[in-house]
């Protein structure tokens, strides 16, 4: 049946795709036909008579999962077989064994807006200063330090030895008693519950170990502790399992992912067979040499090379620019000669390190009168009337979300006030009811007033009406709910703003007719829970005519016919909150400069600023250390092999003043060692660790550093 189409494959690729029992890694280097690898082997597995019912195909994004599907649909091969993000799959688990996991099964899926008032609710119940138990900096220590590493409250209380972890963990303790009240999850809750709920009903892992009998996890080099536990359970039953990913794409340390699950397979699955997808059909030579040039800098990887299928030749250049203002504006000019010369403005890009660099960006392309979009779809989700509106759908489906009611009950105004909800909450809670509960018996509130009750009434006999709905079509529901409430006559009698509000409502809407027709049985709740766990490289449209604005991050999985990288400089990349003395750290910053790198087919325009406006004040910038790993010159052209900027030993040349080992006195950091000398003339840059535990890249001619022969 697939044989013509197998046929396309490589020799590497064949091998992934028709390996059967049995684990399997394959390392796939960007550009490599990983997708299709996946969606080839779902189907070689049903041409061999696996069942799709028994076939799970995991990703991290919303787009990455439905194009596999997309792709297997073109291969016959989807119908039966479970596609979805990590997220995806654990809400699915937990609704179905909710009395399992101690959970209400119409939970809520809090977002980033929703944790935070949460988080906020929390340090204050615990009494806690916020100046020294900042809300972002507890909820960060929640995700990141214990809910992605599977410690729970209790296991959390057991490790506290100090006062910060002793606060910690009563703060956490309040979090999760808010959500619980709530009936909410948060994102790290999906995936903590359904581990542990896999490792505490060992007849639940082995119910869904017996449905899922090959397991394909793709991007593993992404996931966290938790991830890794719920693939490493649902695969024990049988050892089926096939993870795709590359060690050198994992940039997402930051927010729990543990490079050391790629590189450790082969410890946990002795018996696994290793595929290296090598061969690169996106890029062209000279585009890979430099990619392959830097990430070879790193060590925590596994060897491969990427192999170019593409020919020559690739344009490839490094440019400096006076300022950023004057980086935007050659990054402009060079786009309208790109588009002149017949390129296509949705297949191109500017990446960037972090969001804040996109301003001059944007103002340069205003100027030229270039369209663009800003890949940073979840802002749309936390306009005010968006939230309002998708506050009302969250309470028809689940009526303990205390966070979702109060932002409606008197939105838009209805009277109903704060006293009036403070005697409501307070009835609540002498009664151990829910807030909503309270709210449909204000008849034995004696403390509310005639027209207080008659209010509520109002307010409650609407939300059951909708609730008549929400088994059907969302968009119609969200067009009643829109009107009925009066959000939109509301937001009409505030002028302009207002209308662009209510536009965005309609948006709302549209997106929840497309919902409605590529849904299977549409329902509020599996909208809703889309809608939260929908993330910005989803949000990449690349249909429109526009050059697409991101930061490197959200670019992984991405590709296009010619990519600028902008603010290649100390700082920004490396990123200042990287400790560049850590080899973890650093080699995370390297991957993140390679998967921009190798995002790009033709056209690959990387930059840096002389001068750049950081917090007000116009300083001097570096080029960043990663420019002189790629072995360009900064006219984009092959630097002479006889000389490397980081051995001028070997060169012949005349050794430098600041030679590694060098004791130095900056006058503001004090007394150091220097690490590296990179010889660019009268730009030479010196890299010196400070005695008051920083590492500095300083240009040698501003830096007025004196050596110290002996201390």
């Amino acid at each position: 049946m697939y044989n013509e189409l197998f046929k396309q494959l490589t020799p590497s690729q064949k091998k992934a795709v028709f390996h059967v029992e049995g684990p399997l890694l394959v390392l796939a280097g960007p550009g490599s036909g990983k997708t299709r690898v996946i969606t080839y082997r779902i189907a070689a597995l049903i041409d061999s008579g696996i069942k799709p019912y028994n076939i799970c195909a995991i990703t991290f994004t919303n787009k990455a999962a439905d194009e596999m599907r997309q792709r297997a649909v073109v291969l016959g091969a989807s119908a039966g077989a479970h596609i979805s993000t990590f997220h995806s799959l654990c809400v699915r688990i937990l609704r179905k064994y909710a009395d399992r996991a101690g959970i209400k099964p119409a939970f809520s899926i809090y977002d980033d807006s929703d944790q935070s008032r949460c988080i906020k609710q929390a340090v204050k119940d615990c009494q806690l200063d916020t100046t020294n138990f900042s809300p972002a900096r507890m909820l960060d220590a929640i995700s990141s330090r214990l809910k992605n590493n599977l410690i729970d409250v209790e296991a959390f209380k057991a490790i506290a030895d100090d006062f910060f972890s002793e606060a910690l963990a009563k703060i956490y303790a309040r979090y999760q008693c808010i959500l619980s009240e709530n009936n909410a999850l948060d994102f790290d809750d999906l995936l903590m519950k359904t581990a542990f709920l896999l490792r505490d009903c060992p007849d639940v892992c082995s119910e869904l170990g017996n449905r899922f009998k090959f397991l394909l996890v793709d991007e593993y080099q992404d996931t966290n502790r938790a991830q890794y536990s719920i693939a490493k359970a649902l695969a024990s039953t049988h050892d089926n399992i096939c993870v795709t990913g590359d060690p050198d794409q994992s940039i997402y340390r930051w927010r729990g992912a543990d490079i050391r699950n790629i590189l450790d397979f082969e410890k946990d699955w002795p018996n696994a067979v290793v595929v290296k997808l090598e061969e690169n059909f996106r890029s062209k030579p000279e585009i890979l040499e430099i990619a392959d040039r830097l990430i070879a800098k790193n060590q925590n990887r596994k060897q491969k090379t990427l192999i170019p299928t593409k020919s020559s030749p690739a344009d490839v250049a490094v440019n400096a620019f006076a300022d950023e203002i004057d980086e935007a504006q050659n990054v402009a000019w060079k786009i309208k000669e790109l588009v002149e010369s017949g390129a296509s403005l949705k297949d191109m890009a500017v990446f960037y390190r972090v969001n804040a660099q996109s301003r001059a960006l944007e103002e340069a392309l205003i100027r030229n009168k270039i369209p663009y979009q800003i890949v940073r779809g979840v802002e749309f989700y936390g306009r005010k009337e968006i939230r309002d509106v998708l506050a009302y759908l969250k309470i028809l489906v689940n009526p303990d979300d205390e966070v979702a009611l109060m932002r409606i009950i008197n939105t838009p105004a209805r009277g109903i006030g704060k006293t009036t909800v403070d005697k409501i909450k307070d009835y609540a809670g002498r009664n151990n009811i829910s807030l909503f509960e309270s709210l449909k018996n204000t008849t034995h509130i004696d403390s509310l007033s005639e027209a207080a009750k008659a209010k509520i009434s109002v307010f409650v006999n609407m939300l059951e009406g909708f609730k008549k709905d929400v088994t059907g079509k969302v968009a119609p529901l969200i067009g009643r709910v829109s009107i009925e409430s009066g959000l939109e006559k509301s937001l009409h009698e505030t002028g302009p703003d207002g209308q662009n509000a209510v536009d965005n409502i309609y948006e709302l809407i549209n997106s929840a007719a497309q919902y409605d027709q590529q849904a299977e049985v549409p329902s509020l709740l599996d909208y809703l829970q889309q809608i939260a766990l929908f993330s910005d490289a989803d949000a990449y449209d690349a249909t429109t005519d526009r050059i697409a604005m991101m930061t490197l991050h959200a670019a992984k999985g991405l590709e296009f016919e010619n990519v600028f990288i902008v603010g290649v400089e100390e700082g920004l990349l490396p990123h200042e909150r990287s400790n560049v003395d850590e080899q973890d750290e650093l080699e995370e910053e390297r991957r993140i400069f390679f998967v921009g790198i190798t995002r790009a087919k033709s056209g690959l325009y990387i930059s840096y600023a002389q001068y750049r406006k950081i917090r007000g004040q116009q300083l001097r910038a570096i080029p960043s250390q990663f420019l002189f790993e790629l072995g360009l010159d900064f006219a984009g052209q092959p630097r002479d092999s006889q000389y490397d900027y980081n051995d001028a030993d070997d060169t012949g040349r005349e050794a430098p003043d600041f030679a590694a080992g060098q004791l130095v006195r900056h006058k503001l950091f004090g007394i150091g060692t220097v690490k590296e000398f990179i010889d660019m003339g009268g730009d030479s840059v010196v890299v010196i660790k400070f005695n008051i535990g920083q590492t500095k890249t300083l240009m040698l001619k501003y830096a007025n550093l004196e050596k110290i022969n002996n201390i």
